[in-house]
């Protein structure tokens, strides 16, 4: 059984009621932690208890992590009322809203995010890949080399998008995911490695795509960057990479997929704009997140006096 809830200090106190173990937010809302296994009518009973008193302490939303190991628990959480609002691979987060009124509840992730990376050595050759899978395979297309970027946080993407246009307006593929807690930079950078065996440095972002629909009905950004190699000889990926090659941009621009899709074209451009020294991107501008010391980094042309 959890133990009682904290009550801040200016509100009443009910003594010793038998409640799910919780934290509040700055928003109003409650987060439910519960640590360990329990007989699913026991934790219904303490799932209304502990309901029934944040309502009278006037609280809004409650979170609900459910880990993996307490599957079990799912089935008595949405009977009680709650509903699904995002899962991973080691957790399912459950949503409840308290008021009688519509939710004001934040959505889950709306977006993916993508790299593609633009590398040309100095010969003005550019690194590209033939892929093994899904819809280039067989196809004979050259492609930039893509990847993932390891876990999102969608407010930075979305702030940064806003900025990316006005930068955009004022100076005149196919993609890889970002992972969670990784950097565009980091991301491109490591999907050049792991495709092609290229060591890189990230030099700044050239452009971005968004889309919709594109994967179980979420969005997509795809962040088309510039990296300096910093090594030559290629060690393709035998597992995803069918060739790789360094190929005269040029010739990468010709091909006929290329010209015939539009957002490939104007990659395309972008990138020899690039190489002739007549586009401007944005570099990485480290900095920190508002609300604490995490780094995190600015993509802007901006440069200080």
């Amino acid at each position: 059984m959890e133990s009682s809830s904290k009550v801040p200090e200016n509100e009443v106190e009910v003594d010793h009621v038998d409640m799910l173990n919780a934290s509040f937010d700055g928003y109003g809302g409650v987060i439910v932690n519960v640590k360990e296994d329990m007989d699913e009518n026991i934790f219904t009973t303490l799932l209304r208890t502990s309901i029934s008193q944040w309502r009278q302490q006037g609280k809004k939303g409650v979170w609900l992590k459910l880990t993996i190991e307490l599957v079990n628990l799912v089935k008595p959480a949405v009977k009680e009322g709650f509903w699904y609002h995002h899962a991973e691979p080691t957790y399912l987060m459950l949503v409840y809203w308290i008021p009688e009124t519509n939710h004001t509840l934040p959505p889950n992730a709306s977006h993916r995010v993508g790299v593609a990376s633009f590398v040309v050595n100095d010969k003005g050759e550019l690194l590209v890949v033939q892929e093994k899978s899904g819809v280039f395979k067989g196809t004979g297309v050259w492609k930039l080399p893509t990847g993932t970027v390891e876990e999102v946080c969608n407010f930075f993407f979305f702030f940064f998008v806003t900025l990316f246009f006005f930068f955009l307006t004022k100076n005149q593929t196919d993609q890889v995911l970002c992972s969670q807690g990784e950097d565009i930079s980091v991301a491109a950078i490591r999907e050049v490695k792991e495709e092609a065996g290229i060591d890189t440095e990230f030099v700044e972002v050239l452009a971005f795509r968004q889309s919709h629909k594109s994967f179980f009905s979420k969005s997509d950004l795809m962040f088309v960057c510039m990296l300096k190699p910093k090594s030559f000889v290629i060690e393709k990926q035998d597992s995803e990479i069918e060739a790789a090659q360094w190929m005269p941009v040029e010739e990468y621009s010709n091909q006929p997929f290329i010209k015939k899709h539009k957002s490939f074209d104007y990659i395309a451009k972008i990138c020899m704009a690039k190489k002739d020294n007549k586009y401007v991107g944005f570099p990485a501008l480290p900095t920190a997140t508002a609300t604490s010391a995490k780094k995190s980094y600015l993509y802007s042309s901006y440069q200080e006096e």
